[in-house]
């Protein structure tokens, strides 16, 4: 998928202008890569963009997983993309669901089964629910 419909995606999907849906976009990946657990995110990031692989490849993956909740994980994507908590929430939730057409089913599972879960074993933020 190339970059300006990925950001296309998460502009229709969360209803924010495409500059701000590609800083949001470029925040959850860097925020991901700072709490993937296990192997590199190298597999998904091949998937992406160019211009947004290197997010999730990048310093915050190397030093391992970062010690946070979901809140925490919105709170990180609202300081790096300079906004509120509410449109973190959308943002996040545009993006995920845009990964989600970006890769396989497999590599979707994959990439979320490698995010720490919340207390209760939950994933967060949860992904949408998908159809088919």
């Amino acid at each position: 998928m190339r970059f300006p419909r990925f950001i296309d995606a998460v502009s229709r999907r969360s209803g924010l202008p495409p500059e701000q849906a590609a800083t949001i976009a470029r925040a959850v990946l860097q925020t991901m890569a700072e709490r993937v657990t296990g192997r590199p995110a190298d597999d998904l990031a091949g998937r992406l963009p160019d211009e947004l692989d290197g997010y999730l490849s990048g310093p915050g993956a190397d030093a391992g997983p970062t010690p946070a909740g979901p809140g925490e994980f919105l709170r990180r994507v609202g300081e790096r993309a300079g906004v509120d908590e509410v449109t973190a929430q959308v943002g996040t939730g545009a993006v995920f669901a845009t990964l989600r057409e970006a890769v396989t089913v497999a590599e979707f599972r994959e990439m979320v089964a490698r995010l720490p879960m919340s207390a209760d074993g939950a994933v967060e933020p949860l992904p949408p629910s998908y159809d088919g």
